[in-house]
């Protein structure tokens, strides 16, 4: 063999065994980010990431949502899967507070409230997500006054209302709020009426809303504070069923001194009604998922804000005209 020879098969020696060490480090690249993808499955699996099997129009979610709002959300939840066959949203009905907790629950994807979220909140689920959740203004509902059938006092200060909550002597009624816990109506005795002074004795809790109900109607001695999309939608026959058993009370304007107006949207868009409280979506989804398209659905004009409108509530989106007129006898 010549020295030629041997050079010329030293170079091609050398040549294979580069070629190899290509072949053999992109193997080593394909079995890593295989391993990956079996890791990043088994994670989302086990809990630790994400798989999304829904769509805006197509699955199933859980949302918790404040019991006083149950007969509006169940409409709304009626009409968005009639329009979505392929979609299912089970609804957990609690408290406030338990709804607010629940944001800290993987299975719940969206909170239906009278909040929105408290920066420190927004922080911590931010964190624990590693995305913050979006919220805002659904509607707007009013607290309504309710008293049995056979009570002729029917008009009421907001003093008479927060002397009833304190327990002020002079006051003969019981006072039924909606829960035995923190529900929205609570907090807002607590917070708008009350002001940090301590609820009376005469205060009651009612088991829900529509427990409020039952015993008003059953004692003229009672007086029940309840969402007004509970007794407010005049084309569902259970509300109506309500509305033969107890009456929705006045309360005097806000803002115009002697005149009592009923929780209907013209007074609450007027601000004439004292109790009002705005009603929020909560949504813990950073893709277009279910959730998402539910919160869609009820903020869209056309759709869920007019199912809000018809009990009651004053839409947070739709625009609300307010033209002076005259009223002649």
């Amino acid at each position: 063999m010549t020295e030629k020879g041997f050079e010329y098969r030293g170079k091609e020696n050398h040549l294979g065994m580069k070629r190899n060490r290509i072949i053999n480090r992109i193997y080593k690249i394909g079995l890593a980010i295989a391993a990956l993808g079996v890791f990043w499955i088994v994670g989302c699996q086990n809990g630790t990431g994400p798989i999304y099997q829904d769509t805006l129009k197509t699955g199933t979610i859980h949302i918790s949502v404040d019991e006083s709002f149950k007969p509006v959300i169940d409409s709304q939840i009626k009409v968005f899967e009639s329009q979505n066959a392929n979609a299912k949203i089970i609804v957990h009905y609690k408290p406030e507070a338990e709804c607010l907790r629940d944001l800290n629950q993987d299975s719940i994807r969206m909170v239906i409230v009278t909040r929105g979220l408290q920066d420190e909140e927004a922080k911590t689920l931010a964190t624990k997500l590693s995305f913050t959740p979006v919220f805002g203004i659904l509607a707007y509902d009013a607290i309504a006054v309710i008293v049995n059938n056979q009570v002729r006092d029917t008009l009421f200060t907001m003093q008479d209302i927060r002397g009833m909550v304190k327990g002020i002597s002079g006051f003969k009624y019981k006072v039924l709020l909606d829960g035995t816990t923190a529900t929205s109506t609570v907090r807002f005795v607590v917070d708008s009426l009350l002001k940090g002074q301590p609820m009376g004795k005469n205060v009651v809790a009612a088991a829900s809303s529509e427990g409020v109900i039952d015993y008003v109607s059953k004692n003229t001695d009672a007086v029940g504070l309840i969402g007004v999309s509970w007794i407010g939608d005049k084309d569902d026959s259970t509300q109506q069923s309500f509305l033969q058993k107890i009456k929705m009370a006045k309360v005097e304007c806000k803002g115009c001194e002697g005149i009592y107006v009923a929780p209907v949207q013209y007074n609450i868009a007027a601000h004439r009604y004292p109790m009002v409280r705005p009603l929020y979506y909560i949504l813990k989804e950073n893709y277009e998922g279910l959730g998402s398209g539910f919160k869609n659905f009820l903020v869209n004009v056309d759709k869920g804000q007019k199912i809000f409108y018809r009990a009651y509530l004053l839409p947070g989106r739709s625009s609300f005209e307010v033209r002076p007129m005259q009223i002649t006898e």
